[in-house]
């Protein structure tokens, strides 16, 4: 890593200009890896944008980085998809990072199926927590991030200053549309989830993701029948951007 531009250095007249001046997802991911090399990896959900930035990821660093938050709680279509994804990307470093409490010591502390009554907290300790450990000794992130995801997100820059986790937050696909990255995952035959196929156009874990209910918004089956619209990896962004007035 050069050193040009880490969260204690953020200028934003620079980052303004490398906003301007970046135009293609692959233009970022080359700065991306330039600048930051092995202090830069990828959380990936393994949703339809996961799989399309894992591609173009494996074309510039094939041995990158790749982290999975794996609550213990996902789908087991999401889990097929992972092995899918390690066979056709060998040199892709997939680490599934779990909480340090089990599922059982959660219920034993926090009662059973804590992310009925507490989300938020459910979503703290099996995926902000194990994601703030695994980014200590980086720089950078990168994130599937969208603008047409939601409203929560339409203000995403290419390069970010998170809050949260102290980092620099890259997010190359803000430009792509959903036709866009299912006519990329078509073009180039990826593997994908099946769930996607089912209409769930947003997937999370199992207990929190339903069917999108809204055709308009493709996050409307996620913590379905609450008002909590993200998990919390990206909510001090979206604060300071304006998407969010709560998680």
């Amino acid at each position: 890593m050069n050193g040009f531009l880490t969260y204690e250095s953020w200028d934003e007249g620079k980052v303004l200009e490398l906003n301007t001046q970046l135009k293609e997802s692959m233009d970022v991911l080359k700065w991306a890896f330039q600048e930051y090399g092995s202090q830069i990896t990828y959380a990936c959900s393994f949703g339809a944008e996961g799989v399309v930035l894992i591609d173009l990821i494996s074309k510039i660093m094939p041995n990158a980085t790749v982290i999975f938050l794996d609550t213990e709680l996902h789908f087991l279509e999401t889990y097929k998809l992972i092995a899918k994804m390690e066979e056709k990307y060998p040199r892709l470093v997939i680490e599934k990072v779990k909480s340090s409490l089990t599922l059982n010591g959660q219920a034993e502390l926090y009662g059973d199926e804590i992310w009925k009554t507490e989300p938020d907290q459910c979503c703290h300790m099996r995926k902000i927590i194990p994601l703030s450990e695994q980014l200590q000794d980086k720089a950078a992130w990168i994130s599937g991030l969208r603008r047409e995801q939601s409203e929560t997100r339409k203000k995403v820059d290419f390069i970010n200053r998170d809050e949260k986790f102290k980092k620099i937050k890259v997010c190359p696909l803000i430009h792509w549309t959903w036709e866009d990255i299912w006519s990329y995952i078509k073009l180039h035959e990826l593997p994908y989830n099946e769930l996607h196929d089912r209409s769930y156009p947003s997937i999370g874990c199992k207990t929190c993701t339903l069917p999108a209910t809204d055709p308009n918004d493709h996050r409307s089956g996620r913590w379905a029948m609450t008002d909590k619209k993200e998990c919390g990896l990206h909510r001090e962004l979206l604060q300071k951007q304006g998407g969010i007035s709560n998680d």
